[in-house]
């Protein structure tokens, strides 16, 4: 499969694990995915980019001390300022303002209503995950969220995505999000005492050929 070459504005295009011990993610991720790794010197520290056959798949990072491991996902706008300035009128929060991340892109971080983040991503020389897959690929970001009508409010009025069923989405056990005319992630609504005390937050999911076999 060629590698990908572009994404539509409001796609899913970059996953980075923010991570304790950079180190052991590393050899985990390497060993569950056939992952290779380019480490590249910030000002911020290392930044380790994941690769298939040379195609970057996803990255991670060392995080900052006290803060939970867990995965970013970014969503491409085509004008992160612009993108960014509607957030608060949507009921959300701009958590760090847009800025240039060198020559790779600009990006903005976000939370929406309910509180869950995610990075908005404008291209210049990093358009994010190249890896066309079928395995080994970051797919399918998932909102976990308490308030299903409210999520869908503010990323349709974000991204102008739509949701299945279009209606109702208050009540429906699952959700999927449509960007364009593709479904590409869902959204999970929290009900029952398992939830208790988890934040409403993004995932992701890893394409694998045999979910048995790892």
């Amino acid at each position: 499969m060629p590698a990908i070459e572009s994404y539509a504005p409001g796609s899913f295009c970059w996953a980075e694990l923010a991570t304790s011990d950079a180190e052991a993610a590393k050899q985990f991720y390497s060993q569950m995915f056939g992952w290779t790794w380019t480490d590249s010197p910030t000002p911020g520290g290392v930044y380790t980019t994941f690769e298939v056959d040379g195609n970057p798949a996803a990255a991670v990072y060392a995080g900052q001390p006290g803060v939970p491991s867990h995965w970013a996902v970014y969503f491409t706008a085509e004008n992160v300022d612009e993108t960014a300035a509607k957030v608060a009128a949507l009921g959300g929060k701009l958590v760090m303002a847009p800025f240039d991340v060198m020559e790779h892109g600009r990006m903005a971080i976000v939370q929406d209503s309910q509180g869950a983040s995610f990075c908005l991503w404008q291209a210049f020389l990093h358009i994010g995950a190249t890896h066309p897959g079928p395995f080994n690929k970051t797919v399918w970001p998932e909102l976990h969220t308490p308030d299903p009508a409210a999520a869908a409010a503010f990323y349709s009025g974000l991204f102008r995505w739509k949701t299945k069923p279009e209606t109702g989405v208050e009540s429906a056990q699952y959700v999927e999000w449509i960007n364009g005319e593709s479904a590409f992630g869902g959204l999970m609504p929290m009900r029952g005492d398992e939830w208790k005390g988890v934040p409403p937050h993004w995932m992701i999911y890893i394409t694998v050929a045999d979910c048995d076999e790892r």
